[in-house]
């Protein structure tokens, strides 16, 4: 499967609701001063229905109570990243997984397109998405907790194959994501990841943002 771009298929209706989130999400895009990044900065992962925990040995964390309730550009990507995450431990074809993960009470809560463009094209696309976020982070990307190795991944398809999505909402929905089901801090790392992928990969639409200071602070 080819990774999706503007010019292969109409932006979906997820795209769609993401520029129209883009001037009111709340989500934050920090710097890496003012996301605290240390070396070592990313926690160890288990499945995304059970997040990361803080401690060896500690008890999973469940992704935390958030308001307000999530929508569908929420629970689309979440969806995404549990079969990213499950292609990362276990292998597979990016359908099979889709139409595994894609059940009744799935279809009534997601966008079904662009959950397919975005779990298709991510895993079409790994080894050269890998290439991109490589040299940003502090170890090997194989060494990476698997729920972070995911939203990574999601996020650098998301800016590079994704144009029409604003940069501010691909990094803001990793950081969401990562928050609710990563370790305690890996939402600054993913966070620090993107925000350095997305200057080099939307240099054109930062400095076009807000006069030139297109990261947003919290």
């Amino acid at each position: 499967m080819v990774p999706k771009t503007p010019s292969e298929a109409p932006a979906s209706a997820e795209a769609r609701a993401d520029t129209a989130a883009a001037q009111t999400d709340t989500g934050e895009v920090l710097s890496d001063a003012d996301a605290g990044i240390a070396p070592g900065g990313c926690t160890s992962g288990t499945a995304p229905m059970e997040a990361d925990t803080a401690e060896p040995g500690a008890a999973p964390r469940r992704p935390r109570a958030r308001t307000p309730e999530r929508g569908e550009r929420y629970h689309t990507r979440a969806l995404a990243l549990q079969g990213l995450y499950g292609w990362l431990l276990a292998g597979g074809d990016a359908g099979a997984i889709g139409t595994q993960l894609l059940t009744t009470e799935q279809l009534a809560k997601v966008d079904a397109v662009f959950f397919r463009e975005v779990l298709g094209g991510t895993i079409a696309a790994a080894d050269e998405l890998r290439a991109e976020i490589a040299g940003l982070v502090d170890r090997p990307v194989a060494a990476l907790s698997p729920v972070e190795h995911a939203l990574l991944l999601m996020g650098a398809y998301e800016l590079k194959y994704r144009p029409e999505i604003p940069y501010r909402v691909a990094i803001n929905e990793a950081i969401e994501l990562a928050k609710s089901f990563g370790g305690t801090d890996g939402f600054r790392y993913v966070n620090g990841v993107l925000d350095k992928l997305a200057a080099r990969l939307r240099s054109v639409e930062i400095e076009s943002s807000s006069g030139g200071s297109g990261r947003r602070r919290a």
